[in-house]
């Protein structure tokens, strides 16, 4: 990165040379595919999310960090996050 009196100014296009950045490119797109890989066989992921940013969204809760912490911490979303999964393979 290239600065300006002790601040950053942005990115610095020649940091890195073409091939790096090509290695770059390929780390990302790997790393990319094997993320949407790893999310299509875990579909208790998405079920975790959209169940979360859905009550989230319900109840608007003034302290996000502590009503993230209450409902990922529930011993009942183990058994939730099943009975949907049971669901979603009856569907398919």
């Amino acid at each position: 990165m290239a600065t300006l009196q002790g601040g950053l100014l942005g990115p610095d296009p020649g940091a890195l040379s073409p091939q790096q950045l090509e290695q770059l490119r390929n780390f990302k797109i790997q790393t990319r595919i094997a993320s949407e890989k790893y999310l299509r066989t875990h579909k208790e992921v998405e079920f975790l999310l959209s169940g979360f940013f859905r009550e989230m969204l319900l109840k608007r809760p003034d302290n996000i960090p502590e009503f993230a912490a209450d409902y990922f911490t529930d011993p009942r979303l183990p058994n939730k996050i099943h009975m949907q999964l049971i669901k979603d393979k009856k569907a398919a």
